[in-house]
């Protein structure tokens, strides 16, 4: 039982156990935050990406540096960090940046902070279709709709039907 609770005082004493999530849309541009209005000269910051396999960038006695250069490219020519801050920004998105990214702070005030951020593909506008012959408005037999994005198919009223293809931030809809 000891060992339960000195767990659970160490985790609660951790800043950013959980971390901040954001969400954006493929092809937007998304900043991590250090929530800092300026960096001072004993502070150094280190941006990792994956529980610190991949060093994206740093701030070492003011000097900075970004390393978007790594084996897989995900990151080329689209990292960003501001050397008043800290703070990163990564540019034109793609879903290879979903990902938890960790910043860590050490000097006089020292702190961590994760990020659990989600890139969305955009969606397609979805297309509604018959798969059959006798569909007609003025047919009265039996008729089949197919809605290209299988997601949610909504009857409305009077032979009218939406079909919505959507994610956490965004959504398209055809009628």
């Amino acid at each position: 039982m000891l060992h339960m609770l000195v767990l659970f005082c160490l985790c609660r004493s951790c800043v950013g156990v959980f971390g901040d999530s954001v969400s954006v849309m493929e092809g937007d541009s998304v900043t991590l935050n250090t929530d800092l209005t300026e960096i001072h000269e004993d502070d150094d910051i280190l941006w990792s990406f994956k529980h610190e396999k991949s060093v994206l960038a740093k701030i070492i006695r003011g000097i900075s540096s970004t390393y978007d250069d790594g084996p897989d490219e995900r990151f080329r020519d689209r990292l960003k960090l501001d050397n008043q801050t800290g703070s990163l920004t990564i540019t034109n998105t793609t879903t290879e940046h979903t990902g938890v990214y960790k910043l860590l702070i050490s000097g006089v005030k020292s702190s961590s902070k994760l990020f659990n951020v989600s890139v969305y593909a955009r969606l397609p506008v979805p297309v509604i279709s018959s798969n059959s012959s006798q569909c007609s408005s003025s047919s009265s037999s039996n008729c089949s709709l197919v809605c290209s994005s299988v997601l949610n198919v909504e009857y409305q009223d009077k032979n009218t039907y939406s079909c919505v293809l959507n994610n956490p931030i965004s959504n398209q809809t055809t009628h």
